[in-house]
């Protein structure tokens, strides 16, 4: 090869590789495809409460406190199940996790609609002392303190399967939900 294209192609090759490492800081690695096979049980199980009210009927109890961190985003409404605590089964995550609906995708924070979706499901499990457990090749978060129905330090999981999540379908918030200003 002449000198002249081998430097091209060098160069492209070069240029190439830091394209694909420039990627952005936030964004987080998809898990491994697998998880969706354990993750279609939690679907099945927690379909069936896309629609809010229901969520009582099948044991979850209503909180009306919206959780939101203002740097990294929102979690919603938790609806505990506390027959689910320390459940590590697909099938029964402790909380369901609501957000108001915006009217349209360019309405305001304080324009919502009437009625709460269904976002993400979470998992919790109370510390013991002991490591934090795994669910879905994740390991969970915390312990952190849990305030009202629970009052205490657990750990907890979170799985973003009805609404995608920037940071990533496990992280515990969302920067696209956001809770309606007091």
């Amino acid at each position: 090869m002449a000198p002249r294209p081998l430097k091209a192609a060098v160069t492209l090759a070069m240029a190439a590789a830091f394209s694909l490492a420039a990627l952005p800081a936030h964004a987080a690695p998809d898990p491994d495809p697998s998880v969706w096979n354990d993750l279609s049980k939690t679907y099945d199980a927690t379909g069936k409460y896309g629609y809010e009210a229901f969520a009582p009927k099948g044991g979850f109890a209503r909180t009306d406190v919206c959780v939101a961190d203002p740097k990294a985003g929102g979690m919603g409404y938790h609806y505990v199940n506390p027959a689910n605590i320390g459940s590590l089964d697909p099938a029964k995550p402790a909380a369901l996790l609501y957000a108001d609906e915006f009217k349209d995708e360019y309405a305001d924070v304080d324009e919502f609609t009437e009625g709460r979706k269904l976002v993400a499901v979470e998992w919790i499990v109370k510390s013991t002392g002991q490591a934090a457990p795994t669910l879905f090749g994740q390991k969970f978060q915390g312990p952190d303190f849990y305030p009202e129905p629970l009052n205490g330090d657990y750990f907890t999981l979170h799985a973003w399967i009805y609404k995608p999540n920037p940071s990533g379908l496990f992280s515990p918030w969302n920067p696209e939900v956001a809770c309606p200003k007091a």
